[in-house]
């Protein structure tokens, strides 16, 4: 079955210029002693924030540095139709932005930022899904002045075509649901799912479909996890195996560090997180391809915290450490999407370089670095997963690149990933609450 048409429209290589006055005011501290940003906004789509970093206006900007992507917006075809439907109250499609001075955030109430400009870039977003298109690339004036006194700024827009996959779970994945493709109208059976529980102590499983694990398998799952035996407040030994419609194992899900409640809490912490092996099948046996960590964080917040780390494929060595691809939270109540994002700030640490790396100035080529290592092919968008929040019935809705997808197995990796994750939302509910059935295993529903 052919993909669904997506774009990716892009806003990066932001940067700042604003000449300075010869008898600056005394009140006013100039950006290049305090942080610029803006606030990015296409028609219904949320409103994004960046970092705008700031060039002295007498300093060419250097080419050789990476360039940085700010902001992102993923469009589906019913997005595009959206947005190119005519309507006497609406003018011509155009992203907004907005240029602040000073810190981000609120002080008493009151925004911090003092708003420099504004931009607006029209769009014509027509013939997007099959050609890349650039809007925008280079220096405008923002603020009063319309002369060269004034501030300058740099960014660069532009939409590339990113046909996607597109899977849906028919069930909650601990109910053993059927995954199907989707194109359009039309749904097509590609996968199942067998939820059951690891054989941690001698114990039968409640599911007999999987292969029974080899010591290779056992011994990858105990070097990645920790079979810690605390009576009561902790849940483990959850797995789940995705088989094709030949009923051939392509992919799983194994909870190999059990989710605790830390002590004196009703809680798993995020200094003690459970944590699940993805494995993928290969030379007769399960290899792990990415661990996820999971937790319930404090505070405000009171949202799943997540960290997603690839594990280099070493050949079996153990030297190399994972490689985060995702790391941050989403909320207990409503839910959220998880989202892999190499170059994008919009899921905590989606670039994985983000955290070190200084803001970088514009090239006029306009291409946009993700920051990539070794070991890791992924770049841009690679795939996102609906996450429903506690107590609501989750049929997750996977989206996956088809950049990343070579194989059945390829698919079947990121479909096991989006169950872990969905099912993480059960294994850090307060302990305190009940689990459904499906979910518990013969003595925890005894007692």
């Amino acid at each position: 079955m052919d993909p669904c048409p997506f774009v990716r429209l892009l806003v990066g290589n932001l940067a700042l210029k604003i000449p300075v006055a010869s008898k600056p005011a005394r009140s006013v501290v100039h950006p290049s002693s305090s942080p610029c940003f803006c606030k990015i906004k296409l028609k219904n789509f949320p409103l994004q924030t960046a970092v705008v970093p700031f060039i002295p206006p007498e300093n060419q900007f250097p080419d050789g540095q990476v360039q940085t992507l700010a902001a992102s917006f993923h469009l589906s075809k019913a997005d595009l139709e959206k947005l190119a439907a005519k309507s006497i109250f609406a003018g011509k499609l155009c992203l907004k932005i907005a240029v602040y001075t000073g810190r981000r955030g609120t002080t008493c109430g009151v925004n911090s930022g003092r708003l420099l400009g504004r931009v607006t870039v029209p769009l014509d977003l027509t013939g997007t899904e099959t050609k890349p298109c650039v809007f925008h690339n280079g220096w405008i004036f923002v603020g009063k002045d319309t002369k060269g006194s004034s501030a300058q700024f740099h960014l660069n827009v532009k939409s590339e075509p990113d046909p996607r996959f597109v899977f849906q779970f028919d069930g909650e994945p601990e109910c053993n649901p059927q995954v199907f493709q989707i194109q359009g109208s039309i749904r097509q059976p590609v996968f199942t799912c067998k939820f059951s529980f690891r054989n941690t102590g001698g114990q039968n499983q409640r599911s007999r479909s999987l292969q029974p694990e080899t010591s290779s398998s056992r011994n990858w799952l105990s070097s990645f996890g920790s079979e810690r035996e605390r009576p009561g407040k902790e849940r483990k030994g959850w797995s789940i195996t995705v088989h094709d419609l030949s009923g051939s194992p392509v992919a799983a899900a194994s909870m190999v560090t059990p989710f605790v409640a830390s002590p004196g809490s009703d809680r798993v912490s995020r200094s003690n997180p459970g944590s699940w092996l993805i494995l993928r099948p290969g030379d007769g046996t399960w290899k792990p391809w990415g661990r996820l960590e999971a937790w319930r964080e404090r505070g405000s917040s009171d949202g799943l915290g997540y960290r997603l780390e690839l594990i280099p494929d070493t050949n079996g060595g153990m030297g190399a450490a994972g490689i985060v691809l995702s790391e941050s939270t989403l909320g207990s109540n409503k839910g959220g999407k998880f989202v892999i994002d190499l170059g994008s700030g919009s899921n905590g640490r989606a670039t994985p370089g983000s955290a070190t790396s200084p803001a970088c100035s514009p090239r006029s080529s306009g291409d946009f670095g993700y920051g990539l290592w070794p070991y890791c092919s992924y770049r841009g968008f690679v795939m996102s997963a609906t996450v429903e929040g506690e107590g609501k019935c989750s049929k997750p809705s996977v989206e996956i690149s088809v950049q990343h997808v070579n194989c059945t197995e390829d698919a079947a990796a990121f479909v096991a990933l989006a169950a872990a994750v969905d099912l993480s939302m059960d294994a850090c509910r307060l302990f305190s609450h009940k689990l459904r059935k499906e979910l518990c295993q013969h003595q925890d529903l005894l007692g």
